[in-house]
């Protein structure tokens, strides 16, 4: 059994990043300038009512933590003698939903659960891995959701 085989089912936590005021606006003044994400008195009067980051912030994050994660189990497997996986391009995500606002101040905690791994007809030696990934705010209230997958040939 594979490395990425052991993990099907099993949560994973990415880690966590606190975002702050500058950091949102930042982001959104270089890729979603919308006034709730880059004016601090704007956002008060939005339907947010204060300033939030872009769900595309929110789901970077994700894929800077998710990036970081399998460079350290990648290490680890090494470490131990263990066969690497190489990872392949991803066709995408489905079903992105980002729940609630993340505002300046909040520490969003990323989780992924591989889900399956099916070897590909079309390409002898890759599978495609597929994967269920979330976030939660401080309070532990969901605010980010989608179902993503990746080529990785094991």
């Amino acid at each position: 059994m594979s490395l990425l085989e052991e993990q099907i089912g099993v949560e994973q936590t990415l880690g966590s990043y606190t975002f702050t005021a500058d950091a949102i606006i930042r982001f959104a003044t270089l890729y979603d300038p919308q006034p709730f994400h880059i004016d601090p008195e704007a956002a008060k009067n939005s339907h947010f009512g204060a300033l939030c980051a872009s769900g595309w912030h929110t789901t970077a994050v994700w894929m800077k933590l998710n990036v970081q994660s399998i460079g350290e189990a990648l290490e680890a497997a090494k470490m131990r003698g263990e066969p690497l996986p190489d990872f392949g391009p991803s066709p995408g995500f489905e079903n992105l939903k980002w729940l609630r606002p993340v505002f300046a101040g909040d520490t969003i905690t990323y989780k992924r659960t591989i889900k399956a791994i099916r070897p590909l007809a079309s390409r002898p030696g890759w599978s495609m891995l597929n994967m269920h990934s979330s976030a939660y705010n401080q309070d532990d209230v969901k605010v980010l959701e989608f179902d993503s997958a990746a080529l990785v040939r094991v």
